[in-house]
């Protein structure tokens, strides 16, 4: 058998230490996933673009005659449903790159720290709210810049919201909900080299980002820059703005566009 290198030995020790402080409290798992269940809310698009289905979970069996030592379920959903994951591949812009879906993505790129940007309080005064440039720099300001293959988190506490009706927040004129500026998404995928963004709406663009000029720019731009997206987050608030670790892999379907995930946050107690 040969010798571990010191190298090999020094990461083996790393990892290590990374579970014993996992067991004995010293780094906290913060699940940043909310319940996938039929009254999972869907992105609602207009009457002519054909819609993704809403989850929905159909026993097999359940310790009876259909199966009588096992309890299992068939379940559907789009891609897009519940906290999910963005590959490039879902927009038109990020088509063309190689590995862009979510089977063959180096899975190195769904590990980061994570940059939380506290926005809730301008959130709640307004739900049209758009994150900018230059809010982000002031963050940077306070916290440092934001490093390269880092996850950006935006806190809006927009997951507190109860039932679709409040989550969708519909209006006359369309949804209202909180996004990014059009210049504020190439500065984070350009300037800044992020791993992708994170939220706690349903998609990763403002309600009102149809009208935006380019349409839809999270999607648009940070799938064009070959970034991802995380949407419907919860749980921002357990963490700092800074020394977070997210993992975020999505499932390994051939040739998909994004998936449901169970999004975990490891967190320095």
């Amino acid at each position: 058998m040969s010798t571990p290198s010191p190298h090999t030995a020094a990461a083996a020790h790393t990892l290590a230490q990374l579970m014993g402080a996992i067991l004995k409290g010293g780094i906290r798992v913060v699940d940043l996933t909310a319940p996938l269940e039929p009254a999972t809310p869907t992105i609602q698009l207009p009457p002519q673009f054909r819609p993704s289905k809403p989850f929905s979970l159909e026993e097999i069996s359940r310790y009876d005659s259909r199966g009588p030592a096992w309890y299992w379920n068939n379940f559907a959903c789009g891609e897009h449903t519940g906290t999910h994951f963005d590959a490039p591949v879902h927009w038109v812009t990020g088509k063309d790159y190689p590995n862009n879906a979510t089977h063959n993505i180096p899975v190195e790129r769904f590990i980061g720290p994570a940059c939380v940007i506290d926005v809730a309080r301008q959130t709640t005064e307004d739900p049209d709210f758009l994150l900018t440039q230059a809010v982000v720099e002031d963050w940077e300001r306070r916290h440092g810049r934001i490093p390269a293959h880092a996850w950006v988190l935006v806190r809006t506490d927009w997951s507190k919201r109860s039932g679709a009706k409040a989550m969708l927040n519909i209006g006359p004129d369309g949804p209202h909900s909180p996004g990014f500026h059009p210049q504020c998404v190439p500065f984070l995928a350009r300037e800044r080299d992020i791993l992708g963004v994170g939220v706690e709406t349903i998609g990763t663009d403002a309600g009102q980002a149809a009208g935006f000029e380019p349409m839809f720019p999270c999607h648009t731009i940070m799938h064009g820059s070959n970034k991802f997206g995380l949407a419907s987050l919860m749980n921002l608030d357990q963490l700092p703005p800074t020394g977070a670790l997210v993992i975020a892999p999505p499932l390994k379907i051939v040739n998909g566009s994004g998936s449901p995930l169970r999004v975990l946050a490891l967190v320095p107690v």
